[in-house]
């Protein structure tokens, strides 16, 4: 007989693998690893924007959680590589529909920020002088 999830069960899944993605550079190196292993450097050169120590931090944790896995070359120089785990290569294909599911809503959603802007920036201008758009002073 299946195992039953109550819904709040199911909304604690979600927020945690949402946390596990959430760091800022980790769904950008899941994607640069689909292809296969790379160096540290390699990594770096993709990602121009994320300075090494942020890099390496990202990396540690994301093997830490299990997405990448790290490989020591015994050469010198030394040699390590990152490439995706199981669990990381399982990862690729909900987060490419979710670009696709970004990519149909683009439109939608600037138009619901562009809505929500005007009337935001009418509310303010309504409000009573004095006081916040939350109420307080």
């Amino acid at each position: 007989m299946a195992k039953v999830i109550s819904i709040r069960d199911r909304a604690l899944q979600s927020r945690d693998a949402i946390e596990l993605l959430s760091n800022k550079w980790r769904i950008t190196i899941i994607h640069i690893l689909r292809e296969g292993p790379l160096r540290t450097g390699e990594i770096q050169t993709a990602i121009p924007e994320v300075s090494p120590k942020v890099l390496t931090q990202t990396l540690r944790g994301m093997e830490r959680d299990g997405l990448i896995h790290r490989t020591i070359h015994n050469v010198v120089p030394p040699r390590v590589e990152y490439g995706l785990t199981t669990m990381g290569k399982s990862l690729i294909k909900p987060l490419e529909d979710l670009c696709h599911w970004a990519e149909g809503h683009i439109e939608e959603r600037d138009a619901a920020r562009s809505k929500f802007d005007a009337i935001g920036s009418k509310s303010a201008k309504t409000s009573a002088p004095g006081r916040s758009r939350t109420g307080s002073r």
